[in-house]
């Protein structure tokens, strides 16, 4: 590996900085909202199953192509192409990926603007500036443009230190945190009432449920979401690991890891939802259906908050402080891919190309912020239910169809020298040449 681009010092390293862009809104936000909204316990059963059988697959795929390329998302696939025409195959998928993740860091940083205004509002109200305290949770246009801008600082600032000393060093501080708060939130609210009711609709699954087509839709798009598939994220991270390292186990801890954590949080927010019902908040529409939808935590929760007295600052504080830390973790990989791609195959300086990138895609958040009514929920829609899988199949079609099978045997051996008899090897690269494009075209043209 060479010197210049660095790479992950250690295993926990890796695991940390690749569940930690895997960990972020959309599992403490998104994967919650979802559960909610598509029959609760049934969703999480058909979530976890399609995380391991189709978004494993391809994040082992999206792996692969980074570490044997060593190098930005391009690059890297660009090196398994033999043909002219494969070469150009390549730089559509990998740039496509680049622009995808820009999209999604452009309104990502909104979003997550949003959750550091929550988690200051406690601040303001226990000093008496309670004014300010109001402004800085209402949708205003200078309030979203302020901490638009406060967030895409700091994502720049973690990513112009680079791999090690950014990526890895801070993955490793904030992740850990976030486990913590998480743990420590849900030990409360299990314990309030109403929370037992929440508790049942969370871990009681409806099987009659499982196989509806708009569940499988939201569920293998919820798995792709909060796995980062089809970003270059994790082609790009995989290209900074040691070709020592068991591709195989660490793909599947950090798998684990990324369901675990959204099992967590949907173990927090559903019961939540149920406590702020007990106590008078409107959570279900007559339907059944979500009222809240995709601004539940702006909602339901404040509110839920507000009426815990003294006590529910601190806690507000904490659930926000904690939604931020997963956002943070999540936009520094965003940023990671296009910013490889312009250091590499433009030869800028690290802290040029995160600079200039940085300001471009804020430039685009800040065009979405003053169109925010139609311009939040459209970007969002091009990028994660159309890029996202699109990109992630193609990655399946390229490790499937166009790397040469011993090329990608000599690969995986890297590290697991037995792996060719393995019940990985033998499932694996015929799983992700045939059932993984087929199962993602299905699902991406049912959702059109």
């Amino acid at each position: 590996m060479s010197v210049s681009r660095g790479g992950f010092s250690s295993r926990i390293g890796f695991i940390m900085a690749a569940a930690g862009s895997a960990v972020g809104l959309g599992n403490i936000w998104g994967f919650p909202t979802q559960t909610a909204g598509n029959g609760g316990a049934a969703f999480v059963l058909v979530y976890l199953v399609l995380a391991f059988c189709l978004a494993y697959p391809a994040f082992m795929a999206e792996l692969l192509i980074g570490r044997y390329g060593q190098a930005n998302a391009v690059t890297s696939l660009q090196k398994m192409s033999k043909r002219p025409w494969q070469k150009h195959f390549a730089f559509v998928v990998g740039f496509g990926g680049i622009i995808c993740a820009s999209l999604i860091l452009s309104f990502y940083g909104i979003i997550a603007g949003w959750m550091m205004s929550y988690a200051v509002e406690p601040v303001f109200t226990v000093v008496g500036l309670s004014s300010v305290a109001e402004w800085v949770i209402t949708q205003d246009l200078l309030r979203n443009l302020l901490f638009t801008v406060l967030f895409m600082f700091m994502t720049v600032y973690i990513i112009r230190r680079g791999v090690e000393q950014g990526i890895e060093k801070w993955s490793k501080r904030l992740m850990p945190m976030m486990l913590a708060l998480l743990v420590l939130l849900i030990i409360y609210v299990v314990n309030q009432e109403g929370a037992s009711e929440g508790l049942q609709a969370y871990l009681n699954p409806d099987i009659s449920r499982v196989l509806e087509p708009d569940l499988l839709v939201s569920a293998l798009g919820q798995a792709f979401f909060s796995l980062s598939l089809g970003t270059s994220v994790m082609v790009i991270y995989g290209s900074y690991i040691s070709k020592k390292e068991n591709l195989v186990t660490l793909g599947a801890q950090v798998t684990l890891i990324d369901v675990s954590i959204a099992f967590l949080a949907g173990l927090l927010i559903i019961p939540a939802m149920y406590v702020a019902q007990a106590q008078g908040v409107a959570i279900f529409a007559e339907d059944g259906s979500l009222i809240s939808g995709s601004s539940l935590v702006f909602t339901v929760l404040p509110t839920l908050f507000d009426s815990m007295g003294q006590m529910g600052l601190f806690i507000g504080f904490a659930f926000f402080v904690l939604m931020s830390i997963a956002a943070l973790t999540s936009s520094i990989s965003m940023l990671e891919g296009p910013v490889s791609y312009a250091v590499e195959r433009h030869n800028m300086a690290r802290e040029k190309a995160t600079t200039f990138i940085g300001l471009v895609i804020l430039l685009i958040s800040i065009v979405i912020v003053v169109n925010i009514s139609f311009m939040l929920d459209l970007v969002a829609m091009i990028a994660t239910q159309y890029g996202q899988p699109i990109i992630a199949m193609l990655c399946c079609v390229f490790v499937g169809w166009i790397w040469q099978r011993n090329e990608l045997l000599n690969e995986i051996k890297l590290g697991n020298e037995t792996v060719e008899n393995s019940l990985f090897w033998k499932v694996w690269p015929v799983y992700t040449k045939f059932v993984c494009p087929v199962a993602i075209a299905m699902v991406f043209i049912h959702s059109l």
